[in-house]
């Protein structure tokens, strides 16, 4: 049995679970955008549309190795305001 507070016991919380799924929750929120945009502008839309499997992709990758959490999220932020400038530039 594992002693409390050991990161190779149980999580009883849930917490990479719940982590996973927000991950999830944001590769369909930026496919539903990209959806919406791509009936403005087809571009900005698509772009948004091919960010939306690899954020799922890099939140798999953190659930997998959890010290990389810094590294997605940096990505995750820049891809996003990359996102925002081509949406706002066409």
């Amino acid at each position: 049995m594992a002693a409390p507070g050991d990161p190779s016991g149980p999580d009883p919380g849930l917490a990479r679970e719940r982590t996973s799924l927000a991950w999830t929750r944001t590769a369909i929120s930026f496919a539903a955008v990209g959806g919406v945009v791509l009936k403005k502008d087809v571009a900005p839309g698509l772009i948004l549309l091919a960010l939306a499997p690899v954020i799922w992709w890099l939140g798999r990758l953190a659930y997998n190795r959890p010290g990389k959490f810094k590294v997605i999220t940096v990505t995750i932020v820049g891809v996003a305001l990359v996102a925002l400038a081509v949406a706002l530039t066409h």
